[in-house]
């Protein structure tokens, strides 16, 4: 009897969301029952629910249930990476969207849950704590990110004007861009915040003879930086110094900061802001390029992705909103000369990254055998960073100290918004 009342509620679950997406997916539930989501000949992708929670998360689908259901092995999902990554994508934006699916069988009360996930993911932001999110982030191994990323290792979002740019050519259009945005001059002075393996400063000190310093607080990120100045002859030029941006010193006619404001932390922007300013010269330029939130008080990801993304891909990460972060850089003394917003921006190059994943042999084999050995959080990332970097738009903000300034004139600002 139990049975039969279960077996009827799951039926009813999966008929709304067939109905309301009619996906190319076959479920199998732990009981050997299976279940089409659409109508199909053949399915694209076969999901295994190994338990109840692997049920749970899939009925009543979001980004972190989904995701947790993967890590801890609640679920198993056969198919093309980039047909799983659309699947979880249309379940969770129907979950979003459609009022039937937020009283289906497992669903928890709305805002409990916000509450509840602000409060166990909420990091303090001291030095330690900061630099201990990103070693679990970025110290997975420097070999891991060669697996994909460009053979720069650019690791933010790359630009395609053209759309038909291989990976390496946007991530280069990308810094190129950036640097033409703070226009960089010959001889001057560029710290970049947050530095990654090197690109930006490398690229600007071949470019332009620019003097730069690199500040990465990633070990990993550092060593290999490090040794990327050596190997292109430029040691006179440019510093890769293992270093919190609280701890710089020294003043710059340029600063970059690329993909890491997410990482300060909401309550501590204002503090950042005010360091980028204490650092420039007078008539310095500065630009922040980041994920921005779309929420309006910056609290929610989309989907209810939020807490996956703390916990197992970037812990301790705050998306401001970006009228917030332009209200911050305006009372932090930095006059905002140009805003760009770019939805989408980095859905290419995690294509080009997930093709080339794709062509290693025994890849995603190897990482599916460390998630069941109790690794999964970190192995995972490749495969969740789609997610994460299509529900927000990439944001730049070019600002200029304050002091040397003119009043700002109607017209002074550019507002630009540009889908790629």
């Amino acid at each position: 009897m139990m049975n039969s009342l279960i077996n009827g509620k799951i039926e009813r679950s999966i008929d709304r969301i067939r109905d309301g997406l009619n996906l190319p997916v076959r479920l199998t539930t732990m009981s050997g029952m299976s279940y089409d989501l659409g109508c199909f000949d053949v399915p694209l992708i076969h999901v295994r629910a190994n338990d109840g929670h692997g049920l749970k998360s899939l009925l009543d689908p979001a980004v972190t249930s989904l995701g947790e259901a993967y890590v801890n092995q609640h679920i198993d999902i056969d198919g093309d990476v980039n047909d799983i990554i659309r699947l979880a994508h249309r379940l969770s934006a129907l979950r979003a969207r459609n009022s039937t699916l937020q009283h289906s069988l497992f669903q928890c009360p709305r805002v409990a849950w916000v509450a509840w996930d602000t409060a166990r993911f909420r990091r303090p932001h001291t030095r330690q704590d900061d630099k201990e999110s990103i070693e679990h982030h970025y110290d997975v191994s420097n070999d891991f990110y060669k697996l994909w990323l460009d053979d720069n290792m650019v690791y933010s979002c790359a630009y395609y004007e053209r759309g038909d740019e291989s990976l390496d050519e946007a991530q280069l259009s990308k810094i190129d861009l950036i640097l033409d945005k703070i226009r960089l001059k010959p001889g001057e002075r560029l710290l970049d915040i947050g530095c990654g393996w090197g690109a930006l400063v490398i690229r600007a000190a071949q470019r332009f003879g620019a003097r730069c310093v690199g500040a990465p607080i990633s070990t990993r990120q550092w060593q290999l930086a490090t040794e990327r100045v050596r190997r292109a002859g430029l040691e006179n030029q440019v510093k890769i110094l293992l270093e919190d941006y609280r701890d710089a010193t020294g003043h710059y006619d340029r600063i970059t900061s690329v993909g890491m404001f997410e990482h300060v932390g909401l309550a501590n922007l204002g503090s950042y802001i005010r360091k980028i300013n204490s650092l420039l010269r007078d008539g310095g330029i500065a630009l922040n390029q980041g994920i921005a939130s779309t929420s309006p008080d910056s609290n929610e990801a989309p989907m209810w992705a939020r807490s996956f993304i703390r916990k197992y891909v970037a812990p301790g990460r705050e998306l401001p909103q970006l009228s917030h972060a332009i209200q911050e850089m305006r009372a932090g003394g930095l006059e905002v000369l140009d805003v760009e917003s770019r939805d989408g921006i980095t859905r290419e190059p995690l294509t080009s990254g997930l093709s080339a994943l794709k062509q290693i042999p025994g890849l995603f084999e190897r990482c599916s055998a460390s998630r069941r050995a109790g690794s999964g959080g970190s192995t995972w990332q490749a495969v969740h960073m789609p997610f994460r970097s299509t529900m927000c738009p990439a944001t730049r903000l070019s600002v200029r100290k304050q002091e040397s300034l003119p009043a700002p004139s109607p017209g002074r600002h550019r507002i630009g918004r540009v889908a790629v």
